[in-house]
C-alpha cells in the first residue's frame, strides 16, 4: 500500500477514497477532470505581479513584499510548497526587514487553482505567523474554497510521487 504522507492529517474515510483512486489508477484522471488548465505565471516577475495583485485585493494594509520568486530547491528543503521569510539587515543605526515569498518551482506547471492557494497561504502569513484559527480564517476570506484546494493539492502531490507502475494514468498531462 502506498503511504499517503501528504494526507496523514485527514480522516481515514478520505484517505480510503484516495487509496481507491490509486488502486484503480484513476487519481491522475480525477485531478485532470477537476483541474484541466495550467496557469501562465511562468516568470518570477509575473509571480510577483500575481502575488501583489492578490495582496492589493485582500491585504492592503499588510507589510510590503520585497521579493516573490519560484524556488527550485523548495520542494526538497523541509517539504515546503511555499515559504515566507523576513530577512533582517542592519543599515547604519536601523534594522530593516525585507519580506520574501518563495513558491516551489514544481508549481510552474500546476493548475491555476493550486498556485492561487499557495500564494494565498503565504500572504496570510504576512498577518498571522502561526497556522492557527485566525490564519485559516484569513485564508478562507481570500479564497472561500481554500480547504478543498489544499486537500486537492495534497492529492496532486501524492499523485506526483506515485511510482509509474502504480500510476500510468495521464502522467504527461498532470505532472
Amino acid at each position: 500500500m502506498f503511504p499517503l504522507k501528504y494526507l496523514q492529517a485527514y480522516p481515514a474515510a478520505l484517505q480510503d477514497k484516495v487509496r481507491q483512486l490509486i488502486a484503480q489508477q484513476r487519481l491522475g484522471e480525477h485531478l485532470a477532470k477537476q483541474y484541466p488548465d495550467r496557469h501562465a505565471v511562468q516568470s518570477d516577475k509575473a509571480l510577483y505581479t500575481y502575488t501583489m495583485d492578490l495582496k492589493q485585493q485582500y491585504l492592503k494594509n499588510a507589510p510590503v513584499i520585497d521579493k516573490v520568486l519560484y524556488d527550485s530547491k523548495l520542494d526538497v528543503v523541509q517539504r515546503a510548497l511555499g515559504l515566507h521569510t523576513a530577512i533582517s539587515r542592519v543599515q547604519g543605526s536601523k534594522l530593516k526587514a525585507k519580506k520574501e515569498i518563495r513558491v516551489a518551482a514544481l508549481f510552474k506547471a500546476a493548475a491555476p487553482e493550486f498556485l492561487q492557494m499557495i500564494v494565498v497561504h503565504e500572504l496570510a502569513h504576512l498577518k498571522e505567523q502561526d497556522h492557527n484559527k485566525a490564519f485559516y480564517q484569513l485564508c478562507t476570506y481570500m479564497l472561500p474554497d481554500y480547504h478543498q484546494r489544499e486537500f486537492d493539492l495534497r492529492m496532486y502531490l501524492t499523485w506526483r510521487e506515485l511510482p509509474a507502475t502504480v500510476n500510468a494514468d495521464n502522467r504527461s498531462d498532470n505532472g
